[in-house]
């Protein structure tokens, strides 16, 4: 499961293209001289699944082996590329987070962004890295693994329990013998004392 890129834009009407207002991107898994190629293609991607997202939805694209996931919020739309083993309510919690404090930086100032800014946003870089295990993203994700481990305990658990109860079954067989030859002693006994019993 990896995050290829993350990016957020103004979406103005129809007529005009969508303005990145921010991006950050990890292309290390692909080859050195692909890198370049493969930001482009990424903003350019990001660019029409952002113009063809209406307000207040959510869309994923599907494109060879990754997931292109939008989410526009009332023209503020976050977009991200995802691998196709990454989790959709992952992908779209992860989104909704970064245009949460996309707002909570810069407030309303992205309504009149009118061309591509030049600076990175530190915190998309930090969400690039961070949310690439879907249940950092994804609160009911990270619960149910937790449960899934704690299962996986539980199951060992008993497996142990069972083994010792086996354990000790044989050893309760053991004192059952214990107990006939203990008897058998006690009755060997009473007889070998009995002769020499004075009355």
């Amino acid at each position: 499961m990896k995050i290829t890129a993350l990016l957020v834009f103004k979406c103005a009407p129809v007529s005009s293209e969508p303005v990145i207002l921010a991006n950050a991107s990890d292309v290390s898994h692909f080859g050195f001289f692909q890198r370049s190629s493969v930001k482009e293609f990424v903003v350019f991607v990001g660019r029409t699944v952002a113009s063809r997202t209406p307000p207040s939805q959510r869309q994923s694209v599907q494109h060879e082996e990754y997931k292109v996931h939008a989410y526009n919020r009332n023209g503020l739309c976050a977009v991200g590329f995802m691998d196709d083993h990454y989790p959709v309510r992952s992908a779209f919690s992860l989104l909704n987070q970064v245009l949460d404090e996309y707002q909570k930086s810069f407030g309303e100032t992205w309504r009149s962004a009118k061309e591509d800014p030049t600076q990175t946003w530190p915190y998309l870089v930090e969400a690039l890295n961070k949310f690439q295990d879907p249940a950092e993203a994804d609160k009911l994700l990270k619960i149910q693994r937790e449960l899934d481990e704690t299962k996986i305990i539980l199951h060992k658990t008993i497996d142990s329990v069972l083994e010792r109860g086996e354990k000790l079954d044989s050893l309760v067989e053991k004192s059952s013998d214990l107990s006939v030859a203990s008897q058998m002693f006690y009755k060997q006994a009473k007889k070998t004392n009995s002769c020499c019993t004075i009355l």
